[in-house]
C-alpha cells in the first residue's frame, strides 16, 4: 500500500511541475502582451497629442484667414466705391460705351481664379489666358481714356493702390488657407493613427487577459496538486512511522529473548563476553 501511494504522490508532483511551468509561460506572456498594451497606449495619447496641437493650429490659422479676408474684403469694398464713382462719371460724360471697369475687374479675377484652381486641357488654358489679356487690355483703354481727367486720374490711381493691397492680403490668404488645410491633414492622419494604435492596445490587452486567466487556471491547479501532496506526505509519513515502530517492536522481542538466554547461562555459570554484557544492558536485564 505505502508503494502504492508513493507512485500516486510521484505522478501528482510530475502534474504539479507541469502547472507550475505552464503558469510560469503563460504569466510570462501576459507579461509581454501587457508591455505591449501599454507601449500601444502610450503610442495612442502621442498621436491624439500631435492631433490636438494640429487642430489647434488649423484653427489659429483660419482664424487668421477670416481676419484677412475681413481686411482684403474692406479694401477691395473701397476700391469698388472709388470704381463706382468712376463708372457713374463715364456714364455722365458718355467718353466710353463699354462695360466699366470694376465689372471688367471681377470678370479678370473670376478667369484667373479659375486658371488656377481648375484642371483644363491646354487649349482650354491658352483660351482663358487669351480672354484675360483681352479684359486687360479693355481696361487699360478705359484707364488711359480715363486719365486724361486729372481728377479721374487720382481716383483710379487710388483704386489700383486699394486693388493692390488687397491682391497682397489675397496672398496671404491663400497661404494661411494653405496652411490650414495642411494642419487640418496632419490632424486626420494622427487621429487615424490614434485609432489604429487603439484598436492594437484593445487587442493585446484581449490576449493578457486571456493568457493571465489562463495562467491562474493553471496556478489554480498546482495549489490544487500541492495540497495533494501535503495530504499524500501525511499519510505516507504516518504509514513509514507506523511500519518503523512495528519494525523496532519486533527487533526488541528478539533481542530480549536473546537475552534472556544469555542470562539463563549466566544463572548456570558461564562466562559472559563483552557483547553478552552489551545485550543483557540493551534488554535491561542488568
Amino acid at each position: 500500500m505505502l508503494n502504492e501511494l508513493i507512485e500516486k504522490r510521484k505522478k501528482i508532483l510530475a502534474e504539479s511541475e507541469t502547472h507550475k511551468e505552464k503558469r510560469n509561460e503563460l504569466n510570462a506572456l501576459a507579461s509581454t502582451y501587457a508591455r505591449q498594451r501599454n507601449q500601444l497606449n502610450a503610442q495612442t495619447r502621442e498621436f491624439v497629442e500631435e492631433a490636438q496641437k494640429n487642430k489647434e493650429l488649423r484653427d489659429q490659422h483660419n482664424e487668421q484667414v477670416q481676419s484677412l479676408k475681413d481686411e482684403r474684403n474692406d479694401y477691395n469694398d473701397r476700391a469698388n466705391a472709388i470704381f463706382e464713382e468712376i463708372d457713374a462719371f463715364k456714364k455722365e460724360h458718355g467718353s466710353i460705351k463699354t462695360r466699366g471697369i470694376k465689372e471688367l475687374q471681377k470678370q479678370i479675377e473670376y478667369m484667373e481664379f479659375r486658371q488656377q484652381t481648375e484642371v483644363i486641357s491646354n487649349d482650354k488654358e491658352r483660351e482663358l489666358i487669351d480672354k484675360i489679356k483681352q479684359l486687360k487690355a479693355a481696361v487699360r483703354e478705359q484707364e488711359f481714356e480715363l486719365e486724361q481727367n486729372k481728377e479721374m486720374r487720382t481716383k483710379l490711381q487710388d483704386a489700383r493702390d486699394l486693388r493692390k493691397q488687397a491682391s497682397d492680403i489675397h496672398a496671404r490668404v491663400t497661404e494661411m488657407a494653405e496652411l490650414a488645410q495642411q494642419h487640418h491633414d496632419l490632424m486626420v492622419e494622427c487621429y487615424r493613427k490614434a485609432d489604429k494604435s487603439r484598436e492594437e492596445a484593445d487587442e493585446a490587452h484581449r490576449q493578457f487577459v486571456e493568457a493571465q486567466e489562463a495562467a491562474d487556471a493553471e496556478h489554480n491547479l498546482f495549489i490544487s496538486n500541492q495540497k495533494e501532496l501535503r495530504d499524500y506526505d501525511k499519510v505516507i509519513g504516518g504509514l513509514r512511522k507506523k511500519t518503523k515502530k512495528t519494525k523496532i517492536t519486533k527487533e526488541d522481542k528478539a533481542v530480549r529473548k536473546e537475552a534472556e538466554r544469555v542470562f539463563q547461562l549466566f544463572r548456570g555459570g558461564e562466562k559472559l563476553k563483552t557483547d553478552d554484557i552489551l545485550l543483557l544492558q540493551r534488554a535491561k536485564l542488568i
